[in-house]
């Protein structure tokens, strides 16, 4: 049989992703388990074009907001189907060259306020970076490492029994072979880890005790000393749809069920330099919805109309008034 050439790979590398993304029947996903099984190269260049496609789409959903008077909706995304289907390999690598993404040095990358990016690994794995991440990378013959310095990551991790895929943030460890889960490592607070599917095991370096293992639906939640106490892992399950909406950044929202208007402003700040004001007599207001991370100007509006507040906009300020 001839060698596969690696221009060949990636083409069909773009059909499985354009099929992927209408969705497999059994069948299909079947086949592609074993196109990606007949060659190691495939595996990595199906991640790519992956990754690619997924940026194309969601890179300009997310951006910090200079001027609550400049909000302007964002529509110029190439549809992630569109792109796959119609432009092939070619333009995806060229979509990718003009969006960019901030790496610093070697296999360190991060991400500024407002950004999300996709990194498509060699061995076939996917890490969707939210708004100020900072991670570094390794990829080793008998191991693949992450060491996470801060931010919020999905990892979809190819699944490789004889390399398994170790993420360090701080003392808390997470193991796996082969699944998808969220780290969030925001500053001031504990170390969460959410899975979506597949097994994680999480794990500290400074306290007794054997890993504790997570399913689907499941979050650890680990104060690093810092934080506090060091108490252990606390595992529990979470709600269906928990995990939909802890990944709502990835299409440039955020998704609130019954936060407190005083947390759903500090969620926001996280994405946009402008700051929003709220009277003290609304900040523990419960509220739900869906919002643009992009735009605090929507929410404020949004939210006030709900809590018979109003709404003033100043230079880089928004204020909810009583």
């Amino acid at each position: 049989m001839t060698r596969q050439t690696a221009r060949e790979i990636e083409q069909q590398a773009a059909d499985w992703a354009a099929r992927v993304d209408r969705g497999l029947s059994p069948d299909e996903q079947s086949e592609l388990d074993r196109w990606l099984a007949a060659d190691s190269r495939r595996i990595g260049a199906f991640g790519r074009i992956r990754a690619i496609a997924l940026q194309t789409e969601r890179v300009a959903a997310l951006g910090p907001l200079l001027s609550p008077g400049e909000f302007v909706s964002d529509e110029r995304a190439m549809p992630r189907r569109r792109l796959l289907a119609g432009g092939g390999v070619a333009i995806a690598l060229a979509a990718l060259g003009a969006i960019g993404w901030h790496r610093l040095r070697g296999d360190l990358y991060e991400t500024r306020k407002g950004e999300a990016r996709q990194l498509a690994l060699d061995d076939g794995s996917v890490v969707s970076l939210n708004t100020e991440t900072e991670l570094a990378v390794k990829l080793l013959d008998d191991r693949r490492e992450v060491t996470m310095l801060g931010g919020e990551a999905l990892f979809d991790v190819a699944r490789d029994p004889a390399r398994p895929f170790l993420i360090a943030v701080g003392n808390t460890h997470v193991r796996v072979l082969g699944t998808s889960f969220l780290v969030r490592a925001l500053p001031g607070k504990a170390v969460e880890v959410l899975v979506r599917e597949g097994i994680v095991e999480v794990q500290r370096t400074d306290v007794a005790g054997l890993p504790r293992r997570l399913t689907a639906n499941m979050r650890a939640v680990s104060p690093e000393p810092a934080h506090g106490p060091s108490a252990g892992i606390l595992v529990a399950d979470v709600p269906q749809g928990a995990v939909a909406r802890a990944l709502a950044w990835r299409d440039g929202d955020i998704d609130f069920e019954g936060e407190t208007l005083s947390q759903a402003v500090g969620e926001f700040a996280r994405y946009s330099d402008t700051r929003i004001d709220i009277d003290p007599a609304v900040a523990n207001e419960q509220i739900a919805g869906v919002y643009q991370a992009n735009n605090p100007v929507g929410f404020a509006h949004s939210v006030a109309g709900s809590l018979r507040a109003r709404v003033i906009i100043g230079d880089g300020v928004i204020q909810i008034v009583k």
